[in-house]
């Protein structure tokens, strides 16, 4: 388990446990939330430390660069301007949305726009068990 839910009580009486004796945070996860839906909101996506590696290739960060930079008004356009084919650019745009990276814009008739929604992503990387965490920041929206 990479995070716990509980009280504002319950986190109390760990923190006290923790002062008491430190070893005990050995078994917890290290991060709190109020609710599940807190703590999926906070952490962000469920993409695996690889796969985020594997998806946030050289090309793919150009490419994030590009849409920032260039505010492509359709996926054609940003596939004219990445010098990519659009099926592959679209399974791209597909993977990056589903870690929380990019979003789209509805447009006029199909079109969709492409926006980069995140700012920063986190690994940490759990090197002796199963508690890797990514974790996907996005700006508040204004």
């Amino acid at each position: 388990m990479t995070y716990k839910t509980g009280s504002i009580g319950e986190f109390m009486k760990w923190t006290k446990r923790v002062v008491a004796d430190p070893a005990t945070t050995a078994t917890t996860p290290k991060r709190w939330f109020d609710s599940d839906a807190t703590a999926a909101k906070a952490l962000g996506t469920k993409v695996s430390p690889e796969a985020m590696v594997r998806l946030l290739s050289a090309e793919n960060l150009e490419l994030l660069q590009l849409i920032v930079s260039r505010k492509p008004a359709s996926l054609h356009e940003l596939a004219t301007l990445a010098h990519r084919a659009e099926p592959n650019l679209s399974r791209t745009l597909k993977k990056l949305h589903e870690a929380g990276i990019v979003d789209f814009d509805e447009g006029p008739g199909k079109k969709r726009a492409p926006r980069v929604t995140a700012r920063r992503v986190t690994l940490e990387l759990d090197l002796v068990g199963p508690d890797s965490v990514v974790t996907v920041e996005r700006p508040e929206a204004r």
